[in-house]
């Protein structure tokens, strides 16, 4: 275990390094950063100006390495929009986003499961085939179209719940549904692949030959063993619902990092983007890491492989 912990972790710096070049590279790829922050109209000499103030006239790797150091040492530098520390900027919706994303991972287990499990057990039946038409639902809507016709639905017609903001429990309702059902088709198809695969088994036979009752089977013996794959799953599928928050934070104007990027990105603020951008990267490639980890701890033949 601690060889295959030292390999996937040795991966997963890789993997942090590259993608810390490809958030360095991103803004200088998109257009003349100095030209972006002097704005329409500006002088050669104002543009020049900045390049020097920022040191944007470097070589590029020079300006890579001295970025690097400079967040690695907790510096994110100083937004041109807010005007104020980026890391304290982050901090201060880095929550907001992560609460997002663990009620929308805890709906989508607490939708995904049942559903899979009636699917795997009445297999082939008209309750597995609605179970699915709902994951396919799921997964065939976008996410921004879900949450308008929840708002539609929920805000404007029945006046239930608040289209906007983060001040209250009620504020997350929406989009805790909106952006966990989108991840619920992938996790519920796994849970039935995996009980059906489980209900199949010898043991599962042998359960049933010494007269325990159905729930016990399937809940008790059955559940438990389909479910170490979606364990793992999970911590991707949370790393994924951090990245995709931003549309949904767009839409709903949640105050979190997804908002954030949107603002950063519609007023060119270059710090606050490349360091959202290289933070949700990072915490997926952490999560990644995770779910490896747990994957290999579950099934010992992950390690042997």
């Amino acid at each position: 275990m601690l060889l295959y912990t030292l390999k996937r972790l040795g991966l997963a710096l890789l993997v942090a390094a590259f993608v810390s070049i490809v958030a360095f590279m991103l803004l200088r790829l998109s257009g003349d950063p100095a030209l972006a922050i002097a704005g329409e109209g500006a002088r050669d000499e104002d543009i020049a100006l900045i390049r020097q103030t920022y040191g944007l006239d470097r070589p590029l790797i020079v300006q890579y390495l001295d970025w690097l150091l400079t967040i690695l040492s907790g510096d994110f530098g100083e937004s041109l929009y807010f005007k104020t520390d980026v890391a304290g900027l982050i901090a201060e919706k880095l929550p907001v986003t992560f609460l997002i994303g663990g009620l929308s991972l805890l709906f989508a287990l607490a939708l995904s499961v049942p559903l899979g499990v009636l699917a795997a057990v009445f297999s082939g039946t008209w309750i597995d085939r609605i179970a699915l038409a709902i994951a396919v639902a799921g997964q065939a809507l976008p996410n921004f179209f879900f949450a308008l016709v929840l708002i539609m639905l929920f805000s404007i017609t029945l006046r239930w719940l608040p289209v906007s903001g983060s001040d209250t429990w009620a504020h997350f309702v929406m989009p805790t549904i909106a952006l966990g059902y989108y991840i619920t088709p992938p996790m519920m198809r796994l849970v039935r692949a995996g009980m059906i695969e489980v209900l199949g088994s010898d043991y599962i036979r042998t359960a049933r030959a010494k007269g325990l009752s159905s729930l016990s089977v399937i809940f008790k013996h059955g559940l438990r063993n389909a479910l170490v794959p979606v364990v793992a799953l999970a911590a991707v599928q949370l790393g994924f619902l951090l990245g995709g928050s931003i549309v949904i934070e767009t839409i709903f104007a949640l105050d979190g990092l997804g908002y954030l990027a949107y603002q950063s990105i519609t007023h060119k603020d270059f710090p606050v983007t490349q360091a959202v951008l290289l933070l949700l990267s990072l915490i997926y490639v952490l999560l990644t890491l995770v779910s490896d980890l747990l994957n290999a701890f579950l099934d010992p033949r992950m390690r042997v492989a």
